[in-house]
C-alpha cells in the first residue's frame, strides 16, 4: 500500500494553495492525487464570455504550477476510508495517509434539469461553467442584436454565484454599446427573493439590473429546458406559478453539490443534501475524524464558495494540521470571508466582500477603495491583477 504522511485530494484552487503552504511550513512527504493535466483560473472565465479575456490565460500546465517536492499522484479519488485512514484510488488501490486534506472542488450537475444536458452547447446556449463553452457564450452575445435573452442561476451553494449575473450584465453592456439594447429582451433568473443575501449589496445590483432593463424572476427556478423549441420551463416557488420562456440565446448554470463519491463517503454532513464534507466551520476540520480537514467548495461550511474564500482558509487548515498533528489545541479560526467580484458593466466592478456575519467586510481602509460600492475603471483588478496575484502569489502559498 502507497503512504503518505499528508494525502491532499484534489489540485485546483484550494489543493494547490494549501499544498504550497503545508510545504512551506516544513511539511516533507506531501502527495496530491489529481488526475488532470492542467490546472485552470476559473473565474477568468466570466470575462471569456463577456469578450473581455482569452481562454488561453486561464490555463497552465498542472506540473508548473504544483509546488516543488510534491508527490503528484495522477490518479482519481473514488472513496475514503476514515476508520482505516485510506484512500480509495481508482488505478493504484488504497493509499494510506496521517493526515488528510479534502480539496476536489465541487460537481455539475447537468442532469438534474430534465433537458439541459442534451441542450448546453446547442440551440444557442452556453455556459461559463465549462471552459470549452465559454468562448460559446460570447459567440452568441456577439451575434445576438434582437430578440429574448436568458441567464439562469440554480438553487443551492454553486462556485462563484455571482458568476450567473455578472454574464448578463457584462452581455448587456455590449448591446449597449453596440446600439441594440431596446431590441433585447433580457431575463435574470435567480432561486433566491433578491439579487444578493446581504441588503447593500442587493440594491446596487438591482439597480444595475433595472438600468439595463433587465426582468429579475426573483425565487424562480427553472424545472426544464427544451432545445429544439428553444424555451425555459420555470417555476415561482413563492407563488407556485409555472410558465415558459422563449429564448433566442441562454446563458445555463447547472446545480452543483459535492462530488458523488464524497457524498456517498462517511465524511458527509448527515442530511446535507449537496453532500458536503462535514467540517467546524471555524477550524475546517472534519467534527469526526480529527485527522481530516477540508476547504474550498466542497466543505459544508455557510459561505460563499469563491477563491478569495479559500485564501483566508488555506493558512487556517495548516496551522490547525500542525497542532493536530502535535495534539495541541486548534488555533486556527475562519471568519467565513469571502470576495465575489462582481463585474456590471466593462468598466465598474462590484468588489463585494463579506464574512458569516452576513455583512459587508472590506479588506482596505475605507475611504479608497470602497468595496462596498461600484468602482469605475477596477475591472483591470479582475483581469490583470487578481490572475497575477493566483499564478504568482496565492498558488504558491504566499498570499
Amino acid at each position: 500500500m502507497i503512504h503518505h504522511t499528508i494525502v491532499v485530494i484534489g489540485a485546483g484552487t484550494a489543493g494547490n494553495t494549501v499544498a504550497a503552504r503545508l510545504c512551506r511550513a516544513g511539511a516533507r512527504d506531501v502527495a496530491v492525487v489529481d488526475p488532470y493535466p492542467m490546472h485552470y483560473y476559473q473565474p477568468l472565465w466570466t470575462l471569456v464570455g463577456g469578450g473581455r479575456a482569452s481562454r488561453a490565460a486561464s490555463e497552465r500546465p498542472r506540473q508548473d504550477v504544483l509546488p516543488v517536492g510534491v508527490h503528484w499522484i495522477t490518479d482519481a479519488a473514488e472513496g475514503i476510508d476514515p476508520e482505516r485512514r485510506t484512500v480509495l484510488l481508482r488505478e493504484r488501490g488504497p493509499l494510506s495517509y496521517d493526515q488528510l486534506v479534502v480539496a476536489p472542488g465541487i460537481q455539475l450537475n447537468w442532469d438534474r434539469i430534465p433537458g439541459l444536458q442534451g441542450t448546453i452547447g446547442a440551440h444557442r446556449t452556453a455556459s461559463n461553467y465549462r471552459y470549452d463553452l465559454a468562448p460559446l457564450t460570447w459567440e452568441l452575445i456577439r451575434t445576438t442584436a434582437a430578440g429574448t435573452a436568458v441567464f439562469t442561476m440554480p438553487p443551492g451553494p454553486i462556485k462563484c454565484a455571482g458568476a450567473p449575473q455578472k454574464i448578463a450584465y457584462l452581455a448587456a453592456d455590449y448591446w449597449r454599446r453596440q446600439g441594440v439594447l431596446d431590441r433585447i429582451d433580457i431575463h435574470l433568473i435567480v432561486p433566491t427573493p433578491a439579487l444578493f443575501g446581504i441588503p447593500q449589496f442587493a440594491e446596487i445590483l438591482a439597480d444595475t439590473a433595472a438600468a439595463y432593463g433587465i426582468t429579475v424572476h426573483l425565487s424562480t427556478r427553472v424545472t426544464a429546458v427544451d432545445g429544439p423549441a428553444r424555451c425555459v420551463h420555470l417555476h415561482r416557488d413563492d407563488t407556485g406559478e409555472d410558465s415558459v420562456l422563449p429564448y433566442d440565446m441562454a446563458h445555463f448554470v447547472p446545480p452543483q453539490s459535492a462530488p458523488d463519491w464524497v457524498a456517498r463517503s462517511p465524511l458527509a454532513a448527515p442530511d446535507d443534501p449537496g453532500g458536503y464534507v462535514d467540517v467546524d466551520p471555524r477550524t475546517l476540520q472534519h467534527v469526526r475524524h480529527r485527522e481530516i480537514f477540508a476547504l474550498g467548495d466542497v466543505a459544508a461550511t455557510p459561505n460563499s464558495k469563491t477563491g478569495a474564500a479559500v485564501r483566508h482558509q488555506a493558512p487556517i487548515v495548516v496551522a490547525n494540521m500542525k497542532a493536530a498533528y502535535q495534539g495541541l489545541s486548534l488555533p486556527g479560526r475562519y471568519d467565513g470571508y469571502a470576495s465575489c467580484p462582481l463585474t456590471l458593466s466593462r468598466r465598474t466592478l462590484l468588489l463585494a466582500e463579506f464574512d458569516y456575519t452576513g455583512q459587508p467586510a472590506p479588506s482596505y481602509p475605507l475611504p479608497w477603495p470602497d468595496t462596498t460600492a461600484p468602482i469605475l475603471d477596477f475591472n483591470l483588478f479582475k483581469k490583470v491583477a487578481l490572475p497575477v496575484m493566483y499564478w504568482n502569489f496565492m498558488l504558491k502559498g504566499l498570499f
